[in-house]
């Protein structure tokens, strides 16, 4: 969770696990919008002798859909490229990294990124560096002067940065996977124990993000920079994806391999916890293959989702009226495949029309939160998740909620179960999780102070 090892293939494959996706108007730069997409989960901070980095055989891709239809009209590709620098040494780092070109450093990657859109293909930066892993006080002294020198600005008022950060999604994974229990209302499931309070189950993993800060009026269909949250042209539909190469060839004689073919999708992820919970385990891996453009196959998932019959079995009498909701689920739909039409939430909409499509949906014309609420739009911060995604918001406590019924009257007449107003997976974000300024994703924990047991 969101998109941890959600599928079984791409369990298999963490460099190209796209395991987060964020899109938000930048509160440091109001006339940008802020896209970040995270891959690599779970990485423990003590990962040596071999540290995390990017795959370079894989293509990484952020996707704006602009009009509506499910298909990318503009497309951020980046690819990886890693040198040795010391082909001589076991060791990451023969002493202190105190710079990104610092010949301490032994083995570093770059990247190029380009944007596709209706004009072609423009190459934006070339040799672009990532920062190191944060392996220690003695390999990475000063890791927020390293990574501050892997932002960097592109044409056209653009920011770029990619590397190793602290995870900063919250979850309970061990709970939620232990059939659907919820720490805070554990004693009231089929097989109770004693209430607890939640555990933040990555606070102390680190990710690789790819992010970016682009001008709104780079994304918007009409190069304008909209004021009107009504708008149609104020919605932008937003997904993260990875390919790889149709054919790989392996060299057992060496261990090296060479790649061939087209590029093909492995890895997608729009809107938190869709693949994760909504699609069945059969059909995990077809869904990471498609565009949304394609997700009407999916449909009934989202109208009749297996985990809302399943609460009220595993909540004996806490769920009675979620138990005789049989209608089909027109709030699920509009959350996460179509977005909420105007009239649903005072003064706000976030559709992109009749085709449905899993993304990411962004009302540009909503300004960032003085305050922001976890809750996001349930908790009536209209910056929030379902508009677009911060990386604090509580989308685990959001998801829950909504399929426990929370948010079937926004479409229809019906009174949810009390209990579904107070699902809590009973975790909020300690202050590191997050930061104030581009990238927003804070700095990873290093290998010292963050041990863990590795091969």
């Amino acid at each position: 969770m969101s998109s941890h090892r959600e599928a079984p293939e791409i369990s298999k494959d963490p460099v190209a696990d796209n395991t987060d996706t964020y899109a938000f108007v930048s509160p440091d730069n109001p006339e940008t919008v802020t896209i970040i997409t995270n891959y690599l989960p779970a990485e423990v901070p003590a990962g040596g002798p071999t540290f995390f980095e990017f795959g370079n055989d894989v293509l990484y891709a952020i996707h704006i859909d602009n009009n509506g239809d499910g298909v990318a009209d503009i497309t951020y590709e980046f690819n990886f490229e890693s040198k040795i620098e010391n082909p001589d040494t076991f060791l990451y780092n023969t002493g202190p990294i105190k710079s990104l070109n610092d010949p301490n450093w032994s083995k570093r990657q770059f990247y190029t990124v380009a944007r596709t859109d209706h004009r072609g293909t423009k190459v934006l930066g070339e040799g672009l560096p990532c920062p190191p892993c944060n392996i220690g006080p003695r390999s990475t002294p000063n890791y927020p002067a390293l990574a501050g020198e892997a932002v960097h600005s592109l044409p056209g008022g653009q920011t770029v940065f990619a590397g190793q950060r602290n995870d900063p999604f919250f979850v309970d994974i061990g709970s939620i996977f232990d059939l659907g229990d919820l720490r805070p209302f554990q004693e009231l499931q089929l097989i109770p124990t004693m209430a607890a309070p939640g555990v933040d189950t990555l606070q102390t993993l680190n990710v690789h993000s790819i992010a970016i800060q682009i001008p709104i009026s780079s994304l918007t269909v009409d190069h304008s920079v909209p004021t009107n949250v009504m708008s149609p042209k104020a919605v932008l539909g937003i997904w993260g994806s990875a390919y790889r190469r149709k054919v790989r060839i392996a060299d057992g004689a060496n261990s090296e391999h060479s790649e061939a073919g087209p590029w093909v999708q492995v890895s997608r992820l729009g809107n938190p916890l869709f693949n994760e919970v909504l699609i069945p385990m059969s059909r995990k891996d077809e869904w990471n293959a498609r565009r949304p453009a394609e997700d009407k196959a999916f449909l009934s998932y989202v109208q009749h989702p297996e985990l809302a019959k399943l609460l009220p079995v595993l909540y004996p009498k806490v769920f009675p009226k979620l138990e005789a909701l049989t209608s089909s689920r027109a709030d699920l739909v509009a959350i996460f495949l179509t977005g909420l039409p105007a009239g649903v939430v005072p003064g706000f909409q976030n559709t992109t029309g009749k085709v449905l499509a899993e993304m990411l949906r962004l009302n540009v014309a909503v300004p960032p939160a003085a305050k922001p609420n976890a809750l996001g739009v349930v908790g009536g911060d209209l910056a929030g998740w379902p508009n677009g995604r911060r990386v604090g918001d509580d989308v685990t406590t959001i998801s829950l909620r909504a399929v426990a019924g929370a948010t079937v009257p926004l479409v229809q007449k019906y009174e949810p179960d009390e209990a579904a107003g107070e699902i809590t997976q009973g975790d909020t974000p300690l202050p590191f999780r997050s930061q104030a300024s581009f990238p927003y994703v804070a700095e990873p924990h290093d290998g010292f102070d963050f041990p863990s047991t590795t091969a």
